[in-house]
């Protein structure tokens, strides 16, 4: 079978997405287990988990807007690598501008709002501060998006942003009430109901939709998380899922597979 493709503004993307967390140790499970993605995760083995999902059929990486991730794109690109990145803006960084100039300057091919900082925007009432960052991309001839976690996020940039593409995370896990950022070691919860709840919201959204977090991050059976995406993947959407390679050395080539298998029966 051959991976699928969606079109997202002017853009060609593979059905399946690369996310970034773990390569910039976001396990979402403990701050040992953060440690050893950080430690493990070499600028060698970064790349070499780049071209094994671009032999694979992915043509996309979701990553931070940091430069970190702005290095190890840097030599991979100059050595060769083709994959394109959609940049998330990060508060680590500093502002959401902050974050959409790094993406601009490190050759993203997209961008989008943190779902974090959409969160807690929603949150605090500042939503104000999202329009003028979507028109940045947007005059950089970039397609531009926001992600979330909590459903309200989206039912908000229906009635108020024109976007390209939603990042809709399968599972609200964590309160960003009072800060963007996930802290290593914060309390972190994930529950089905939650993924019953966005997968209606995705089926009601007007544009496409990257479903992420739909491994729990690695609490869910890879094939029955797949499976479940598969249901509720319209024909626009993508789906992005990160990859520890050192606990999982098959797990691009098995996505892939899991997920074509899961979308060629029936639904």
């Amino acid at each position: 079978m051959a991976l699928g493709t969606i079109e997202i503004g002017k853009l060609t993307v593979s059905k399946l997405i690369i996310g970034g967390n773990p390569f910039s140790g976001f396990s979402h499970q403990t701050p040992a287990k953060d440690g050893e993605m950080r430690h493990w995760y070499t600028a060698a083995r970064l790349k070499e988990t780049l071209a094994r999902a671009e032999r694979a059929g992915i043509n996309t990486h979701l990553a931070r807007a940091d430069h970190h991730v702005m290095r190890y794109l840097m030599e991979y690109w100059d050595e060769g690598g083709r994959i394109q990145w959609f940049a998330q803006t990060c508060p680590e960084v500093g502002t959401i501008m902050r974050g959409v100039e790094n993406a601009l300057a490190g050759g993203a091919k997209a961008c989008y709002v943190h779902g974090g900082v959409m969160d807690n925007l929603l949150a605090n009432n500042k939503l104000d501060e999202v329009p003028p960052a979507l028109a940045k991309i947007r005059e950089a001839g970039l397609p531009a998006g926001v992600a979330g976690h909590d459903p309200r996020v989206f039912a908000w940039a229906e009635k108020n942003v024109d976007v390209d593409f939603y990042m809709c995370s399968y599972y609200n896990s964590a309160h960003r009430d009072a800060g963007a950022e996930l802290r290593s070691g914060m309390s972190e919860w994930f529950n089905p109901e939650d993924r019953r709840i966005m997968a209606e919201t995705i089926r009601r959204l007007s544009k496409p939709v990257i479903h992420y977090k739909v491994m729990a991050a690695g609490r869910n059976d890879p094939r029955e998380a797949l499976e479940f995406v598969a249901r509720h993947l319209r024909p626009q959407d993508a789906v992005c899922v990160g990859i520890f390679l050192e606990d999982f050395p098959d797990s691009i080539e098995e996505d892939v597979r899991l997920l074509d298998e899961a979308l060629a029966r029936p639904h």
